[in-house]
Formats: C-alpha cells, sequence, structure tokens
C-alpha cells in the first residue's frame, strides 16, 4: 500500500511539473490566479505516519520499548475561506498504524511471576478515523507558491481500541478508549500549477487524555503501573485540489 502511494504521487507530481514548466524561475507564469479567491473548495490527500505513545509512570521503572512504524493515510479535504490569509479546514481520513510494546520481564519477576516471550510482548494495531478541524495561516503568494502554518484540533476513532472487549491482557488483549481527542500544529507549502494545487506538509498531532483501558488485575504488570499513555504522531501528507 506504501509503495502504491508513493507511486502515484511521483506521477503525478512528474505529470505536474512537466505541465508547468519554470514553475520555481525567477519570472513564472502565474498559475490559478484566482483559485485562491474561492470561498470553498474540496481536494483529497494521501501520506504517511509514525505513530508512538508517551507513557508517564506512576513510579520509576525501565521503559516499556515502544517499537514504531511508519503507517498510511488516506482522506479528503474540505477548506472554507475565512479571510484573505485564514482558512478553515476539515479532513477527515483514515489512517493504519502498528506499535510493538515489549515490557521489560523486572515487570513481572517482581510480582513473582515468570514470564514468556507472550507475556512481554504486545502488538498494538491502530485503524484510525480522525476528524481535524484546523485553522490554516497563509502567507503572501509569491510567484506559484505559498507557505502556510497550521494548528487545531481533532478526534480519533480507533475501530481497533478492543474497548468493547472483556478480554484483558491476562488473556492477551491490550486495550485503549475508543475515542480520543488532540491538538495538531504544523507547517506546509501550496505549489501552484496549471491544472492544481499540490500541497505537501508536515504535523505533529499529540494526544490530551490518556488512551489507555486497565486490565481488571489492579496489580497487573502490563497496566498497574501506567499513569497515563496518550498518543504522539508525525502526519506527512501530500493533498491535491
Amino acid at each position: 500500500m506504501k509503495k502504491i502511494i508513493v507511486l502515484l504521487i511521483f506521477a503525478i507530481v512528474l505529470k505536474g511539473n512537466a505541465q508547468t514548466k519554470g514553475i520555481f524561475s525567477k519570472d513564472p507564469i502565474i498559475n490559478l490566479e484566482n483559485f485562491q479567491k474561492q470561498r470553498l473548495y474540496f481536494g483529497f490527500y494521501l501520506g504517511f505516519n509514525s505513530y508512538d505513545f508517551k507513557v508517564v509512570y506512576k513510579t520509576p521503572v525501565p521503559n516499556i520499548s515502544i517499537k514504531t512504524t511508519t503507517g498510511f493515510n488516506v482522506g479528503l479535504v474540505a477548506d472554507l475561506k475565512l479571510q484573505e490569509y485564514i482558512n478553515l479546514r476539515f479532513e477527515p481520513g483514515l489512517y493504519y498504524t502498528l506499535r510493538d510494546f515489549y515490557y521489560p520481564e523486572s515487570y513481572f519477576t517482581n510480582l513473582g511471576m515468570t514470564p514468556n516471550s507472550s507475556d512481554t510482548f504486545r502488538e498494538v494495531n491502530s485503524t484510525y478515523i480522525h476528524f481535524p478541524l484546523l485553522l490554516k495561516f497563509s502567507s503572501l503568494r509569491t510567484g506559484n507558491i505559498r507557505p502556510y502554518l497550521l494548528g487545531g484540533a481533532s478526534a480519533t476513532l480507533n475501530l481497533s481500541s478492543n474497548a468493547k472487549s472483556v478480554d484483558d491482557n491476562l488473556d492477551q488483549r491490550f486495550r485503549v478508549k475508543a475515542w480520543t481527542t488532540n491538538y495538531e500544529m504544523g507547517f506546509g507549502i501550496d505549489v501552484f500549477s496549471e491544472y492544481f494545487i499540490f500541497s505537501p506538509s508536515i504535523r505533529g498531532v499529540f494526544g490530551i487524555n490518556d488512551e489507555l483501558i486497565r486490565d481488571k488485575d489492579p496489580d497487573s504488570p502490563w497496566t498497574s503501573n501506567i499513569q497515563s499513555l496518550k498518543s504522539r504522531a508525525v502526519f506527512i501528507n501530500f493533498t491535491f485540489h
């Protein structure tokens, strides 16, 4: 899937560059000169994500090792012009990621348990439906280039949360809450081609609320010493209008 996304983006960008020769030249032809005057417009995006967790512990212990992977994103964009340099954006999308938890053996031996490899490892697959509402602050357009900043809030539904499961880590089931809230900040650049706008951006996402659902056992080695578990992520999106 990631290879398909990369190839698709590469093909679109090459086509756009071929059509807009001189876009970065000293005196480029101004493309889509009236596009930014539109009140409302739509688009789509493809991209990548890197999700992690910020873990806060109740007492000092060896940290849980979290291995992250690169996931993929796909979604839609609705952009409403509020003012010449300020837009309100809604970017619902589907995000997939995978994180692996490796628990130190001391978490178990301190409780008189002898762990095996399945006890010290948890694979956390997450399929998110992400609902960000963002403000876009654009700079003056220079030729066919317009940088911008993004910031706002979002709600995320985790379709793989296991929140309704009665099983917990004792049954190899890691659980987190289905809904979480976040704040987001980032930056990007609008590149105006002859027929569309190509807009690469990078954004940091920071979870606000604790996502962890504790095990039924209050002395669970997997959850008892975790005070909070919050998502952290970096998004790299390629948007087309």
